[in-house]
């Protein structure tokens, strides 16, 4: 089959499945691995050559690598360390130990292949168990945390495992570059991310576009992941460490929304290229020990879990519930039985049946949960908790962050208000980041972006920006996809508040108009009015004047009819100002 036909393959069997799977609430990653399995040489046979898709779709990996990289924020990590090292370090070495001693005494593998098979299944999959923590509602929850500290030290610990069975490959099998080329060239990656790359992307955004940019990432994580390859290392690493030198750059949102539709497709791709190369034969021909490996796989990992939960003095019920969530082998098991079996660490045979368990792990996971769930609610329990609101998580976000959105910023920065602000001025950004303001580059009229921003958690927006076409795309963008979020809108004329108007946005600040107004009561002053006099004279134009502008924003009006109406409207203030000026003579 061609390269296009085979594309349309693909498409359309991710089209199928992924929603069926979805709606079943069983997962996407489920679904493109059935997807896969029907499409591969066990059932179909529709696509040739899975193995060079796995290679091709490792892609998708490398660019979760690097994502994942984006968000652990150095100090973030450094606040949860207790917890990542704890439960997560628990975890992973109780998991290892048990399923490698398994392994061992009762399969009789040699203890690097079991060392290798344990560290592998002990990884679950972050996609996967994220996916399902968000859709029961835990993981803001305490017990959701301790979950996602424990898939936040597997992500971490991906790394080491690479290199670990990198390092375990017979010496006839690697064959790689000296030890000192590897150093090196991780040394080049940190000074290259931590003094080179945000002046790169500074000057691509001012003088590139949309397109440049997104050539840029892609540019940024392929180049990198591909020098740690040569250098001896994993593809992944590289990408890993790019992502987390670049977790507190101005530019983090805009390269994972760059990044993240590749990630998605590529992601999809590799999962599904796993189904492909799935070996039904091995269920069929040892349905017995495939299953039964399968469900002790899920035991031994919840029941880990369960112990370390408990042990953190979580409740029986939370502590069972994100021990299934988290008790599937994941993503990250293919990869490194991949490289395992490519290096000669472990034979093919076991290799497949590894990740045939694996897959047939992530199926029993979702229907587990589910049962779960409908025996607690059964149970009359208290119903699932979402845990208190982060007070430090950003409520407030402000698009464009010149003259206009700097005064809000100051003064929600003197409150102790936390807020994020996109603007698309790389010198402005750095110029503002040196006084502390959390400022990232990025078009704010892009949904894409607003989203990686976390506009969904936001209650404010301040949309401060210059331009008046992309203020009002932003405007309708949030009205319609956030309709719990209150807009406020910089208004640089009438015409702007008109515009807002008629897009449902009815709290606006007229840019000039409280200043014209001041001046013009300073004036009156200075003219021979007094205080009082002046300062009602302002006001009573100051309602009138938005009297006006309501009634041009609510009709439909053409031009010639919003003439007519200020025309009118002088001739009403006119009118308003002699009957004052009578009151005040009287």
């Amino acid at each position: 089959m061609s390269l296009m036909g085979s594309a349309v393959v693909f498409l359309v069997a991710a089209v199928v499945a992924v929603p069926i799977f979805r709606k079943l609430k069983l997962g996407a990653i489920l679904g493109y691995l059935v997807a896969g399995v029907v499409i591969g040489p066990s059932v179909m046979d529709w696509v040739n050559d899975p193995q060079t898709i796995l290679h091709i779709a490792e892609l998708g990996v490398v660019f979760l690598l690097f994502i994942i990289g984006l968000e652990l924020d150095p100090k973030q990590l450094w606040d949860m360390r207790k917890k990542i090292m704890l439960t997560g370090g628990s975890q992973l070495l109780f998991s290892t130990v048990f399923i490698g001693a398994m392994c061992l005494l009762l399969l009789s593998l040699s203890p690097v292949t079991a060392l290798v098979v344990g560290l592998s299944v002990a990884l679950s999959s972050t996609a996967f168990a994220v996916q399902l923590m968000e859709e029961h509602r835990v993981l803001k929850t305490p017990p959701g945390q301790q979950g996602f500290s424990i898939l936040l030290m597997q992500d971490v610990a991906v790394i080491p495992i690479l290199l670990l069975v990198a390092s375990l490959s017979p010496g006839d099998v690697a064959s790689g570059p000296a030890w000192w080329v590897s150093v090196l060239a991780l040394c080049a990656v940190l000074v290259i991310g931590r003094f080179l790359i945000n002046p790169f992307l500074s000057l691509i955004s001012l003088y590139g576009n949309s397109e440049v940019m997104t050539a840029s990432a892609l540019l940024i994580v392929i180049a990198t992941a591909l020098g740690m390859q040569d250098a001896g290392l994993s593809m992944g690493m590289g990408a890993f460490v790019a992502g987390i030198l670049l977790a507190n750059s101005s530019f983090k949102h805009q390269l994972e929304t760059e990044i993240a539709p590749f990630k998605g497709l590529f992601l999809g791709l590799f999962f599904i290229a796993i189904g492909m190369n799935l070996n039904l034969a091995l269920l069929v021909s040892e349905p017995l020990f495939i299953l039964g490996a399968s469900v002790l796989l899920v035991v031994v990992k919840g029941g880990v879990i369960f112990a370390i939960l408990k042990v953190a003095k979580q409740n029986t019920t939370d502590a069972v519930r994100i021990g299934l969530m988290l008790s599937q082998g994941g993503e990250f098991a293919f990869v490194v039985m991949s490289q395992a079996e490519v290096t000669g660490v472990i034979e093919t045979l076991i290799s497949q049946q590894v990740t045939l368990i694996v897959g047939i792990s992530m199926a029993l996971t979702s229907p587990l949960v589910i049962l779960h769930s409908v025996w607690f609610n059964s149970k009359n329990c208290p119903a699932v908790y979402d845990a208190e609101p982060d007070e430090k998580e950003p409520k407030v976000l402000i698009a464009g962050l010149g003259r206009f959105g700097q005064v809000s910023a100051r003064i929600l920065t003197a409150n102790k208000i936390p807020f994020i602000a996109l603007d698309k001025d790389p010198e402005q950004i750095e110029f503002l980041k040196k006084f502390g303001s959390k400022v990232f580059y990025g078009d704010a009229s892009r949904l894409d972006l607003l989203r990686t921003a976390g506009i969904s958690k936001v209650k404010v927006l301040l949309i401060a920006i210059d331009n008046e076409q992309e203020a009002l795309k932003i405007a309708y963008l949030v009205r319609d996809h956030f309709p719990h979020i209150k807009i406020i809108a910089r208004a640089r004329n009438r015409m702007s508040v008109i515009n807002y108007a008629r897009a449902g946005i009815n709290t606006y600040v007229r840019e000039v108009f409280p200043a014209g107004l001041k001046a013009a009561e300073k004036l009156l002053q200075a003219y021979g009015f007094d205080e009082d006099r002046a300062t009602r004279t302002v006001e009573l134009f100051a309602k009138h004047d938005d009297k006006l502008v309501n009634i041009s924003a609510t009709k439909n009006l053409n031009l010639q009819q919003m003439i007519d109406i200020n025309e009118q409207g002088k001739s009403e203030l006119q009118s308003l100002f002699e009957k004052d000026e009578k009151g005040i003579d009287r």
